[in-house]
């Protein structure tokens, strides 16, 4: 895999995730990176949350953090229409949040300037 990538916390470098992991492609109007997993310094609170404008107008999810320095870093989906249904329990990286270690060639990118392969979930 050549465009394998480790997802870092903006903010204090702490590894979230990997693009092993990568699982959807973004919807328009967000500007996230789909995975279904993360690692343990990911964290989310019991509280949903309700999206008042853009494109989670209406609705609820959970806010991910970074263990480390607790800056937010993207949501898990918990209702949404339709347009977002496949979302729903899945964890959403702010791609702004996020800087990306392309593993091959050993570079730092932020998470969107990187165009990784196109992968669907199944509906």
């Amino acid at each position: 895999p050549e465009e394998c990538a480790v997802f870092h916390c903006r903010s204090c470098w702490t590894v979230l995730g990997d693009s092993l992991q990568l699982c959807g492609r973004e919807p328009p109007g967000l500007s996230v990176l789909i995975c279904f997993k993360v690692t343990g310094d990911v964290t989310w609170e019991d509280s949903l949350l309700v999206g008042l404008e853009g494109a989670l107008l209406g609705c609820t999810y959970y806010l991910l953090s970074c263990r480390s320095c607790g800056l937010a870093v993207g949501f898990i989906l918990y209702s949404s229409g339709s347009d977002l249904a496949y979302l729903r329990g899945l964890f959403c990286f702010f791609k702004d949040s996020i800087i990306c270690y392309l593993l091959k060639s050993q570079l730092i990118i932020e998470a969107s300037k990187v165009n990784f392969p196109a992968v669907t979930l199944m509906e």
